[in-house]
């Protein structure tokens, strides 16, 4: 019996299982850095509630790798397929904690009355999710070039995390009443700037995936 086929659907499926969970972590991402911005408390709440989908969906994907290894004992670019999809579920599951804390830290600061505009956070969110979504694209088309824009998109992350910070020291050498609502805005541009890092960890699994080369710690 050829099970080859069945193997190729098997792997398939666990594609599209690993983008229905990069888009679920994704949304709440978006909803975290939305409720933050629109000051929309019930938002808030939503987004702390419904953990529940993406760990259900990191626990199902990993049985799915782990099967895939066992029956079919795949070999080469099979192996390092299954073995970036395991790598990437944890990503993507991180990915779903980072949005639970900034919606955490999006309810203490909305606590407070507002600092300052919210320009550059809602700049890095866009950043992160374009990293996220082009890396679990390059996954999906195993495309090198794709991952590769991943990892130069990340200097932009980078750049405008100590923008906010900077700007926001600013505002707490001005006025002490600030510096709690401050330290919470620092905190979620610490988290974007981490789901950055996840997606840079999702590129070079492709890159590794594809061409078997190691790109890590010295991707740039």
């Amino acid at each position: 019996m050829n099970t080859v086929p069945h193997f190729q659907e098997e792997l398939d499926h666990l594609k599209a299982r690993l983008l229905e969970m990069g888009g679920l972590a994704e949304d709440r991402v978006r909803s975290a850095v939305k409720a933050l911005v629109e000051r929309d408390l019930a938002l808030v709440e939503q987004v702390l509630a419904g953990d529940t989908p993406i760990n259900q969906l990191h626990i199902e994907i990993d049985s799915r790798c782990v099967k895939l290894l066992a029956l079919h004992q795949p070999m080469a670019v099979d192996l390092r397929s299954i073995l970036s999809a395991v790598k990437i579920n944890t990503d993507l599951e991180r990915v779903g904690d980072l949005a639970i804390n900034i919606a955490e830290a999006g309810l203490r600061y909305l606590g407070h009355a507002p600092v300052k505009e919210l320009i550059d956070i809602p700049r890095m969110a866009d950043i992160a999710h374009g990293m996220l979504r082009d890396a679990l694209d390059a996954f999906v088309k195993r495309d090198t070039l794709l991952a590769q824009q991943v990892l130069d998109a990340d200097d932009a992350l980078d750049a405008l995390k100590t923008q906010v910070f900077r700007e926001l020291l600013t505002y707490m050498l001005q006025d002490p009443h600030t510096i709690e609502p401050s330290l919470d805005l620092i905190l979620i541009s610490r988290h974007l700037e981490r789901i950055g890092d996840h997606a840079t960890n999702i590129a070079e699994d492709v890159i590794f995936m594809v061409s078997a080369r190691d790109v890590r710690h010295h991707a740039h």
